[in-house]
């Protein structure tokens, strides 16, 4: 059986999303407005010949011709543009760090959403990219140095208990919190996120999930923003492990704008239900943008 066949109740078009699902993922770039901007890399693209179609919900992404490879063209090398899925741009859009502020990536590497947010913050304040695996940390360097990010501090812990202490002990004013996950989302470029899928990975992958997140709320200050994204369909890995937060932390979820056709968050799943407020968060389904899949929920500490 299909390990997705599991979200057929989940989605509107069971059979668009399956038929979507086996399809190869376009190759997608985000433009790094540190060096670049939407317009220079169109000429760059056209200059050299590079096939592309820009997206209309976000005039810094740009899809590129079947026979492109993103790394291969000019404009990445010197790091005008970044290869990144096209919804892996939207929880930094949806984090809407500000310029000057502590910002946290707890999960960084290899920096797409990293060096996404240092362009937010137009590459002032704190941001601090932390992950647990050396070799990704290298990748993380070295992404970071090829889009010219001066404000990152890259540091390696646990993000299940990430300390404050390097950083004075105060608290982020934001923290993204991109979890690894069961991939699910992926399975257009990764076919064995579903080839090799079980559910007792997927439970056990929760557990750690419900550490990252509760971390990132603990280091957080008042008032301040957690974004919770994956790149899987299950309720387990997604609203459960944000149900668990709002049981357990003083914080709320709120809405985000997002322009990408999405559903969403749901408020029950196999005999468990959840907040309704669960509804405010996003589910990207394949066959709605020709995307991955992806979900992404917008947390305010201090209900």
């Amino acid at each position: 059986m299909d390990p997705l066949a599991r979200y057929d109740s989940l989605v509107d078009d069971p059979e668009a999303f399956h038929e979507a699902c086996e399809r190869p993922l376009p190759s997608v770039v985000r433009v790094n407005d540190i060096k670049a901007t939407p317009d220079r890399v169109r000429r760059a693209f056209e200059e050299v010949g590079v096939g592309y179609e820009p997206i209309s919900w976000h005039d810094g992404l740009f899809r590129l011709a079947d026979d492109i490879s993103p790394g291969n063209t000019w404009s990445y090398v010197h790091g005008w543009v970044y290869g990144q899925e096209e919804v892996s741009a939207i929880p930094a859009l949806a984090l809407d760090p500000e310029p000057g502020e502590r910002v946290l990536d707890c999960c960084a590497a290899p920096g797409s959403k990293t060096t996404q947010l240092a362009a937010l913050m137009d590459d002032r304040g704190l941001l601090v990219g932390n992950d647990n695996n050396l070799g990704r940390l290298s990748a993380l360097r070295s992404n970071a140095e090829r889009c010219g990010v001066t404000n990152i501090a890259v540091t390696r812990q646990d993000a299940r208990n990430f300390s404050i202490k390097p950083f004075s002990r105060e608290p982020f004013d934001r923290v993204l919190a991109d979890v690894p996950c069961s991939c699910e989302g992926t399975v257009r470029k990764n076919p064995d996120a579903v080839e090799d899928w079980s559910l007792g990975h997927v439970e056990s992958i929760a557990g750690v999930q419900k550490a990252i997140l509760n971390r990132s709320l603990e280091v957080t200050r008042e008032g301040g923003t957690v974004v919770y994204s994956t790149c899987t369909f299950a309720p387990e890995e997604n609203e459960a492990v944000v149900q668990h937060a709002l049981d357990s932390h003083d914080c709320r979820l709120v809405e985000y704008d997002l322009e990408l056709e999405h559903a969403p968050g749901i408020t029950e799943w196999e005999g468990d239900t959840y907040d309704e407020s669960l509804q405010r968060a996003k589910r990207i389904y394949p066959h709605h943008n020709d995307t991955g899949g992806f979900f992404c929920a917008k947390l305010e500490v201090g209900a």
